[in-house]
């Protein structure tokens, strides 16, 4: 068993706790998903740093099954676009079904993805199923669950730093194994292309499900604001 240690813990008000609450919402609700990004470097240092915060994330058995990989190189960006693409033009030509294809059609997306290109950053999410320690497989527990909160937190933090991000998915994702030459226990689990908005970027005109629609109490007496 590990040792254990005090809590560092600071207590608030209530009201500095609500006030801290919808401060946090304030800076969120005006987090989009963006597909048109500038080429303006990051500052140096910007990109670990909203790895660390993600990084703090909790995970099952704390072992942490999450590997960020950045890449900056233009060639290489060259090289996940070009995969990206031809993995995206069979999904909207043969794999999405027409219901799926009707739900994407007010995002107004297709199979180009210029943004892999675009963007100064991408960041590519792998969750590590497993570990060798020596001769041994150690395995990890609730990796989906662990890497999805950790990406939550890189999101969070990348937007109130004041960057803009795009969760990107491509069907089937294998080729990024291959093309950043990652090992066989890590799998892909989302791509995250990272920067500073173009000028002329748009966002749909879409809105988030009311409170109402995502809370449930389980006692009668309380309903929602």
């Amino acid at each position: 068993m590990s040792p254990f240690i005090p809590l560092a813990f600071e207590r608030l008000s209530p009201a500095d706790s609500l006030a801290r609450a919808e401060a946090f919402y304030a800076t969120l609700r005006r987090r989009r998903s963006v597909r048109q990004f500038s080429s303006e470097p990051l500052p140096p240092g910007l990109v670990e740093t909203l790895i660390h915060a993600a990084g703090t994330a909790p995970s099952g058995a704390n072992q942490q099954p999450w590997r960020f990989v950045v890449v900056t190189d233009a060639d290489l960006k060259q090289r996940l676009r070009a995969a990206a693409e031809a993995e995206e033009r069979e999904f909207y030509a043969h794999r999405a079904t027409a219901e799926w294809l009707a739900d994407l059609e007010p995002l107004g997306t297709d199979w180009r993805k210029p943004f892999l290109e675009d963007a100064p950053v991408i960041v590519v999410v792998f969750r590590v199923d497993y570990e060798r320690v020596g001769d041994k497989v150690r395995k990890h527990y609730y990796v989906h669950e662990s890497v999805g909160i950790a990406v939550g937190l890189f999101l969070a933090a990348a937007h109130t730093a004041g960057l803009v991000t795009l969760t990107h998915t491509p069907s089937p994702m294998g080729f990024l194994n291959s093309v950043l030459r990652r090992p066989g226990n890590e799998r892909p689990f989302v791509v995250i292309p990272l920067g500073y908005p173009a000028d002329d970027a748009v966002v749909p005109d879409i809105h988030r499900k009311p409170l109402n629609a995502i809370i449930q109490y389980n006692d009668d007496a309380h309903e929602p604001g």
